[in-house]
């Protein structure tokens, strides 16, 4: 493999020492979620153990502690993806919850009825449906890149869509289905000449490669902590800070405000007023302890180990017949994940059968029903992959699709 340091991976996380029907495990979902690594549990316990308390009101020693590792959580997070400051960096659930805010406040600030936003066939259901809500409430109009057969977008119509009124880009930087790594740079620079404000869905993005937002120039950029090695449940929102400022908050209450009267309230400062009440203190120093993982293992040497991964499965899924991959095979650079079909099996058929074999993958259609619809096929079966996998994890996942034929034949 790509370092040494990926041999013994699997002894960090707690999970990989059980068995599942009586096997070993093999976790190939890894764009739905990641396992989590034992520094990243021992961060949480140690805050639930020794400084349990609200943040940032309390003025005894645990809460100045908790305080205390929350903001550099974030500030440890925002030089992750090189955010110019701290105050960049807004706690959410989730890339989710992060697109909805952008949707909720700038957007629904800034757009008027009869501009367009412009996303692309590829996104998930996360970055598509907050749009199509505002669409009908504002009376905006949705265009949409498409994409070619192997998964990468049609861009020779772009300078067309920026004509049609379009005042705000949304867009994935990694498919959670097709791996595919769009030109985002390129993309959000023909978009600012246009005056086109821009949103970045990094959920399946950050965790696999080094990210740069300064260099990006994105405005917005989501992604979820869940699948970083962090904890479920914190997400974060990077965009730029002049755009923060200008943003009405999203929620209201505690925390969020710098002064309340019976009749009226002022907002903290950015970042504080887009979180409102207590937040996931637990998951926000869980998060920024992943970081210290991934920054530990290197970002570069992630996306080369992922790459390895991919061109050996591409090889080894070659030997099989009647096994279709979705999108373009042999790419330069992945995300780390294939969509396939295999022979006329249903997904759920293959993902059942693999789970016996103690192999999980994702069968159906991952939150990107528009996407399926364009491929010609109702979901497929997808294997993920991330820092803790091997080439032997690819070799168990070709036995076990061997084992699929001869169950289903």
């Amino acid at each position: 493999m790509s370092s040494n340091i990926f041999q013994d991976i699997k002894n960090d996380f707690p999970i990989f020492s059980n068995q599942i029907n009586g096997k070993d495990f093999v976790y190939l979902d890894s764009a739905a979620t990641t396992q989590k690594p034992n520094d990243v549990i021992d961060s949480v316990i140690h805050y639930y153990k020794t400084c349990n308390s609200n943040i940032h009101r309390g003025i005894y020693s645990i809460s100045i502690e908790a305080t205390e590792l929350y903001e550099n959580a974030r500030s440890n997070i925002g030089k992750f993806i090189n955010a110019k400051s701290p105050h960049e960096i807004v706690f959410t659930r989730n890339a989710t919850e992060s697109v909805n805010l952008v949707a909720n406040t700038w957007a629904s600030q800034n757009l008027k009825e009869g501009d367009s936003i412009i996303l692309t066939e590829m996104e998930h259901h996360s970055n598509l449906v907050p749009w199509q809500i505002l669409a009908k409430k504002l009376n905006l109009k949705l265009n949409f890149i498409e994409i070619q057969p192997d998964g990468e977008l049609i861009l020779d119509k772009l300078d067309n869509l920026f004509q049609e009124n379009a005042k705000f880009l949304s867009l994935t930087h990694v498919s959670n289905v097709l791996g595919t790594i769009n030109p985002i740079k390129d993309i959000i620079s023909k978009a600012h000449e246009h005056g086109i404000t821009t949103l970045v869905d990094a959920a399946q993005s950050v965790p696999h490669m080094p990210v740069d937002v300064q260099d990006l120039d994105s405005d917005f950029f989501v992604f979820s902590g869940h699948k970083m090695l962090g904890p479920s449940g914190i997400g974060v929102l990077h965009a730029k800070k002049t755009l923060l400022e200008n943003m009405e908050p999203f929620l209201y209450g505690g925390d969020m405000i710098s002064n309340v009267s019976l009749r009226e309230a002022q907002w903290n400062d950015v970042p504080w007023k887009f979180e409102a009440g207590t937040p996931n203190i637990a998951g926000a120093i869980g998060l920024g302890k992943a970081v210290d993982y991934l920054n530990h293992i290197g970002m570069d040497a992630i996306h080369k180990h992922e790459q390895e991964l991919y061109n050996y499965a591409i090889d080894r899924f070659s030997e099989l017949k009647d096994f279709k991959i979705f999108g373009l095979e042999n790419k330069h650079s992945t995300g780390g994940v294939i969509s396939f079909s295999y022979s006329d099996f249903h997904p759920h058929d293959i993902a059942t059968i693999l789970d016996g074999e103690s192999i999980a993958v994702r069968a159906g259609h991952h939150c990107a029903q528009p996407l399926m619809e364009k491929l010609g096929v109702p979901a497929t079966t997808r294997a993920s992959f991330y820092v803790y996998n091997d080439t032997s994890d690819i070799d168990k996942l070709f036995n076990g699709l061997q084992k699929v034929r001869s169950v289903l034949t």
